[in-house]
């Protein structure tokens, strides 16, 4: 049950960070099932607990999948983005889903300005280096090759990815380690060249890495890939490119990448929210210091960055380890045996599918059925199913006896802890003790026990 905070000072607030979508196209379920509806039901959880939370969201518009999704479609970039982060926004509300602070790249040239400021400040003294990079540019159309540009097989685990990192293995990939590379865009070989970037040796701070690693609740799937690095030494990022698409920096003609802006973005975002005076990278890192537990929900093909770099750009900025408490991480949800996927289509979109269905009803099925602890996979018979069932359910009001009941419902709240978050077990629980029996676990879930916090 929560616990009555009645005249104590409020401690500091949990920060809690999910990935942003890209825009590439509308959200849908597969992206509800893991960090979006996951990270919205323990914030909810924790404010019934009476604990401050500062939820933290966003868009992905420098991810080169939108210039890439636009030349597929004949369409300028803008009109790209106008369409899918127009129905990215009407997919979170209709799932209920909100956040306290929302990057908007596009619309806010404070994040824009902050990002290309703290990149600089970090190469000013010293902490990143520019050096020359071996990079890889297509032998056909030109285009250097990074992110969604370059396609091959995983080094480690064999399997089609694109840059970044392998959605299979969660490996970090590039022109430079795929096996078979080529150019996604006309099919073209990779063409070495030099060029002076922005680099994080990550090496230089492994040992602040694995002091964040030691003190952070990781789960097994992540910590395989961190035990990868610290065996075969951990890489090299470049932390911009020569290329046309994304926030200028790092050198002439050359963009800030876009992991190591979410990086920038999130120090400078979360330190302004905390403090809302801060203004320089100092003040930045001493307003972090007001928070209290630090969770990131992400999907296993994120782990790389919200586990590696992510941690690396902050001790490169001053940041002593210890803030993270931990990381809450799903796997892939399939459709119909198939992984749901913006690019191929092969998705139900939340926009439509939400506007039909009951959020309510929903929410709860991505919870019953979310991809964490292994794969799972939705059709639409298995939703028609639990959705005449858990109606009749919440309508029969459980049948377990008052004491029985109280301790299911006592597993529930434990089950939406951080720590050991399962909302598919409190929503067990919740169900065979009778929802009436604790509406604000209800509310939780469900999303109907206040209005969230607008995606705007």
């Amino acid at each position: 049950m929560p616990a009555d905070r009645a005249g104590q000072a409020d401690p500091s607030p949990i920060v809690i960070t999910v990935p942003p979508p890209t825009p590439n196209g509308p959200l849908h379920l597969g992206h509800l099932s893991g960090p979006f509806l996951a990270a919205d039901v323990a914030a909810r959880a924790a404010r019934a607990r009476g604990l401050p939370t500062l939820t933290v969201g966003g868009l992905d518009a420098h991810q080169n999948y939108v210039p890439a999704k636009a030349a597929a479609q004949g369409r300028p970039v803008s009109a790209v983005l106008d369409e899918y982060e127009g129905l990215i926004r009407d997919g979170l509300r209709a799932a209920r889903v909100g956040y306290d602070l929302f990057a908007d790249p596009r619309a806010d040239g404070t994040y824009r300005d902050d990002v290309a400021r703290l990149l600089s400040d970090l190469v000013d003294s010293k902490a990143i280096a520019v050096a020359e990079a071996t990079l890889f540019r297509c032998g056909g159309c030109g285009i250097t090759l990074h992110h969604a540009y370059v396609a091959g097989r995983c080094p480690g685990c064999g399997s089609d990815s694109a840059g970044g990192t392998c959605e299979s293995c969660g490996i970090f990939t590039t022109a430079e380690n795929l096996a078979d590379a080529h150019c996604a865009r006309c099919g073209g070989p990779p063409v070495p060249f030099e060029a002076d970037v922005p680099l994080i040796r990550l090496e230089a701070y492994r040992a602040e890495l694995a002091e964040t690693w030691a003190r952070a609740i990781i789960p097994v799937r992540v910590r395989s890939v961190l035990g990868h690095y610290l065996a075969v030494g951990l890489p090299e990022v470049p932390l911009a490119y020569p290329t046309d698409w994304g926030i200028p920096g790092g050198g002439e003609g050359q963009r800030i990448d876009v992991w190591a802006e979410m990086a920038l973005g999130m120090l400078a975002g979360i330190g302004r929210k905390l403090n809302p005076e801060a203004r320089t990278m100092d003040e930045y890192l001493a307003a972090w210091k007001r928070a209290g537990e630090f969770w990131h929900f992400l999907g296993i093909d994120n782990a790389f960055y919200y586990a590696v770099l992510f941690p690396a750009m902050f001790a490169a900025a001053g940041l002593e380890p210890g803030w993270l408490s931990g990381l809450v991480v799903n796997g892939f949800y399939r459709l119909d045996g198939l992984k749901f996927s913006t690019s191929r289509g092969h998705a139900i979109w939340a926009h439509e599918f939400l506007v039909e269905e009951d959020p309510a009803v929903v929410r709860m099925f991505m919870l019953w059925d979310r991809p964490d602890r292994y794969e799972s996979g939705f059709t639409l018979p298995a939703y028609a199913q639990f959705r005449d069932w858990v109606q009749a359910a919440i309508q029969s009001g459980g049948e377990l006896p008052s004491e029985l009941a109280g301790a299911e419902i006592r597993r529930a709240w434990h089950a939406l802890e951080f720590a050991s978050f399962d909302p598919g077990l409190a929503l067990r629980c919740l169900l065979a003790a009778g929802t009436h029996r604790a509406p604000l676990l209800f509310g939780a879930l469900t999303g109907a026990d206040s209005e969230p916090s607008s995606p705007a």
